[in-house]
């Protein structure tokens, strides 16, 4: 995935909660009863396939947690086309935004420097600026950006291999076991655990190839986190905020990756139960989401490096 791209000066409050304001748009689509990182080329809230978001002045991707809250604002707003940039951004390329139009938050890290024990050290803290998508501008017309249309889909019983993905899978190294069980990273063994493809059926939101691939990439996105790859701190039990920090990594990471394969994230059965589960999450840490998008990205860039 391309660098980041470059941000537009903060107008940030000095007393704003900015991990607070990301999270919060979050809650916002899951007190909906929608789940942006999931189903994310496919949103049953839109009717256009999603790609991931392009800065459309410097043609880099957007990453982390801004590729949340830019899905989060198309499936709010229904935008048709996943190109976006800063006000100056887009003036410079002679483009006006239409007025009335409304920003989508974005945010960014810049740091001030604090001492301690007569060490001047750098601090981190968290900051946000605003872009329009292309479809705000007074040049953009419907018709010339044709969305792309939903795949159609088939009832999808029978698993279909994937070429790319499998070569994507192969180069990175990764042991993967197939058996008869439930799938899972072994950090232990260092070993995926997969069950068979035979062994995935299509749902009524996914077919059996979308469900096996979007379930493999989720627990590869676990192997990236051991020491020596990206050394991410795994947790010890479910419930501990290690733990699940860990499981919102993997769901980011897949949903990041599954979108650049053209596959939806796929719907996990417990729909109601799942979306509680991250309310309940999210609303005892505000800082967990931004952390999590932060370390998904981290894992894809690594994955990706791994490709000959």
């Amino acid at each position: 995935m391309p660098e980041a791209i470059e941000t537009q000066p903060a107008a940030e409050a000095p007393k704003l909660n900015v991990y607070q304001m990301v999270t919060n748009t979050i809650i916002e689509q899951l007190e909906q009863g929608v789940i942006p990182w999931e189903k994310s080329w496919a949103s049953t809230a839109l009717n256009y396939a999603m790609d991931l978001p392009l800065n459309g002045t410097t043609e880099k991707y957007y990453r982390g947690i801004n590729i949340i809250l830019l899905w989060c604002s198309s499936i709010k707003n229904k935008f048709p086309i996943q190109e976006w940039a800063g006000l100056r951004q887009w003036n410079k390329d002679d483009e006006q935004v239409r007025a009335g139009e409304k920003g989508t938050m974005i945010v960014y890290y810049d740091t001030f420097q604090k001492e301690e024990d007569g060490e001047v050290k750098k601090i981190p803290f968290l900051k946000y600026s605003y872009v329009f998508n292309r479809s705000q501008l007074e040049s953009f017309e419907p018709a010339e950006q044709e969305a792309k249309p939903l795949k159609k889909k088939t009832k999808g019983t029978k698993f279909e291999p994937i070429a790319e993905i499998d070569t994507f899978l192969e180069n990175t190294k990764a042991v993967i076991e197939k058996y008869d069980g439930t799938p899972c990273y072994n950090p232990v063994s260092d070993k995926i655990l997969m069950p068979f493809p035979e062994n995935f059926h299509g749902t009524k939101t996914a077919t059996a190839t979308e469900n096996y691939y979007s379930t493999h990439l989720h627990e590869l996105i676990h192997w990236s986190g051991k020491e020596g790859r990206c050394d991410r701190k795994f947790g010890k039990k479910f419930g501990d905020e290690k733990y699940a920090t860990e499981e919102l990594v993997a769901e980011f990471g897949a949903a990041f990756l599954c979108t650049g394969f053209g596959l939806p994230t796929v719907e996990k059965g417990d729909h109601s139960g799942y979306i509680s589960h991250w309310l309940k999450v999210l609303k005892e840490d505000s800082r967990i989401v931004a952390t999590a998008a932060n370390e998904a990205s981290k894992a894809v860039d690594y994955l990706n490096n791994l490709m000959p």
